[in-house]
């Protein structure tokens, strides 16, 4: 018996495992990714299926090279497989210039404790970060990590000068801040800063008595809870928002609701998963009848972005072609500004069409996307990618190793 092929080796979770000498990581992750029983993974690298499960549940530790070396052999690894390297972006600036010279001088006049903060200056913030949440769905989220960590010193720096209402202002701009910051450290796979900007934001928020973030920070946990395979955490969460900020907009509730969902579909519950779309659909239909009462950050959120998030929950419920379908119809209504998420999305749009029987669709929609897989959609497109060409490998279908290629090619 031999195992099912090189092309599995380049996903980026085996060969994390595998830098990680985590050899229960490295069988348990090969067979997810093969289809391969323990039984058939233990006639390969000659070992007996319980000491197999002992692996992987970590109730035996792998110290002999000996046994290393037949997981390598047995499983097929080629001489050249290393763990995961860390690619700079390339190519990558922001568009347009930074802050004018009149907000620079209101901003360190402001920041000394005997200057007032006043209303122009803030509209001028909210302005900019506006502009850099745009700026991200274009160019993805590392090149302003750095201006963004400035930006938040800057603003927290207002709060001695902030007087009144102002002071409410600064907070909330402070707490808006974090949670982009939260955002970005979760779009780069960095979980443990997320959750310490996550959390920064949802106490600011709090203190401005700003429902809407607080409620938004807790639904943005609830994403990471499903982003990491934890359906149960994710609806907990997700139901914590709906709880706290029953005042919140329609559109921030309507977000709340459809990240329950996603959790419960992880669960493979598809009734209460369906049971929460429909309610978070009437909840956009709300929030588009009156857009301006939506807080700034949920510019996204409307027909395109909900149809494309039935194609997630599509998938997690195993019915591939429900999910082309709504991944197909909400990218076709998706701008190119959003560049990021139309990466992510087309690559599981790739997924579903593989899983599907279809890997020529699969192919011809991923080949086009791995360069952006590559910069700005590294981890999580770039790791759908390698997923969808272990489906395609896994089926027998020469596809897979074409996309493996193509994916060598920019690693």
């Amino acid at each position: 018996m031999t195992a099912p092929g090189l092309g599995l080796w380049s996903h980026p979770e085996l060969r994390a495992a595998l830098a990680a000498e985590d050899w229960g990581g490295v069988l348990r992750t090969y067979r997810k990714l093969s289809g391969l029983s323990q039984t058939k993974a233990s006639e390969l690298v000659g070992l007996v299926q319980p000491d197999v499960s002992d692996i992987e549940r970590g109730r035996r530790r792998v110290t002999s090279s000996e046994v290393r070396q037949r997981i390598l052999t047995g499983l097929g690894a080629p001489p050249h497989v290393t763990g995961p390297e860390r690619r700079p972006v390339a190519g990558l600036a922001l568009p347009g210039p930074g802050p004018d010279d009149d907000l620079l001088a209101r901003i360190t006049g402001a920041a000394d404790a005997t200057h007032k903060v006043d209303a122009p200056t803030l509209d001028r913030l909210d302005r900019l970060l506006a502009e850099h949440r745009s700026a991200e769905d274009l160019i993805g989220s590392r090149p302003l990590v750095g201006l963004m960590r400035q930006q938040l010193a800057s603003v927290v720096g207002l709060f001695a000068g902030a007087r009144g209402p102002l002071a409410d202002r600064v907070i909330r701009l402070a707490s808006e801040h974090a949670q982009f910051l939260a955002w970005m450290a979760q779009d780069q796979g960095q979980t443990a800063a997320a959750l310490t900007w996550y959390d920064r934001s949802h106490d600011w928020a709090l203190e401005a008595g700003d429902a809407d973030m607080a409620a938004t920070t807790l639904s943005m946990k609830a994403h990471m809870a499903w982003s990491g395979g934890r359906g149960d955490r994710a609806v907990r969460l997700a139901e914590a928002a709906r709880r706290s900020a029953p005042d919140a907009s329609p559109g921030v509730r309507g977000m709340a609701a459809q990240m329950a969902a996603r959790g419960h579909a992880l669960n493979g519950a598809g009734d209460d998963a369906h049971r929460l779309l429909d309610e978070a659909r009437r909840l956009i239909d709300r929030a588009s009848e009156r857009p301006e009462d939506e807080p700034a950050w949920m510019y996204f959120y409307g027909d395109t972005w909900f149809t494309l998030q039935r194609g997630m929950i599509a998938m997690h419920l195993r019915d591939w072609t429900g999910a082309a379908d709504h991944l197909r119809t909400g990218l076709a209504g998706l701008s190119d500004s959003y560049r990021r998420d139309r990466t992510w999305y087309g690559c599981c749009l790739a997924h579903a069409y593989a899983q599907s029987g279809e890997p020529a669709e699969a192919l011809s929609v991923s080949l086009p996307l791995v360069p952006d897989a590559a910069t700005i959609g590294r981890p999580h497109s770039w790791n759908e990618l390698h997923t969808t060409a272990a489906a395609m490998i896994r089926s027998g279908a020469k596809e897979g190793h074409r996309l493996v290629e193509a994916l060598r090619q920019h690693d």
